[in-house]
């Protein structure tokens, strides 16, 4: 899919989507390597844990799935494809954990094929980003029920 990849991340909320229930409308990635043995994640932005591609699907985006890829060059790093839709994943965080920070939000994940992983990408100074296997990816997701309900449905190899 071709697309404009600027070396600047998108910030702020303003023009982000909503869904009916005033939840963030948020589209992700499961990059998964060629052979599907290895999934790509990042760290987050205080780079305490590991997660996967994310953020929200703003208005000047046509389809949840230009927003996923815009995520995955922004954050990661990489030019990639859709392969496989992995559907929506609702809310799984304790309600303890949302904030104005961090609403409630509704999760669409794509699977995705890396095409290329490039040197210099928009968040490189605040991610580092690591291919792991299964066993791996899924201790490093454990806190985050979402993210790994969508490693789950993903054809990564086990």
């Amino acid at each position: 899919m071709a697309q404009n990849r600027s070396m600047e991340a998108r910030t702020g909320r303003n023009n982000q989507r909503y869904g009916s229930q005033g939840e963030r409308l948020v589209a992700g990635v499961v990059p998964l390597s060629a052979d599907k043995r290895q999934v790509l994640l990042i760290q987050a932005t205080k780079r305490t844990a590991w997660v996967l591609p994310k953020g929200g699907w703003e208005l000047d985006e046509a389809t949840p799935q230009i927003a996923a890829c815009r995520e995955a060059w922004e954050e990661a790093g990489v030019v990639c494809t859709v392969t496989r839709d992995l559907g929506k994943i609702p809310e799984m965080r304790p309600q303890g954990q949302l904030s104005a920070q961090a609403p409630k939000a509704e999760y669409q994940f794509y699977e995705v094929s890396v095409e290329r992983e490039e040197s210099q990408w928009p968040e490189m100074q605040k991610r580092a980003r690591m291919w792991m296997g299964y066993a791996q990816a899924a201790q490093a997701l454990a806190a985050r029920p979402e993210l790994m309900e969508a490693l789950n449905r993903s054809s990564i190899v086990r």
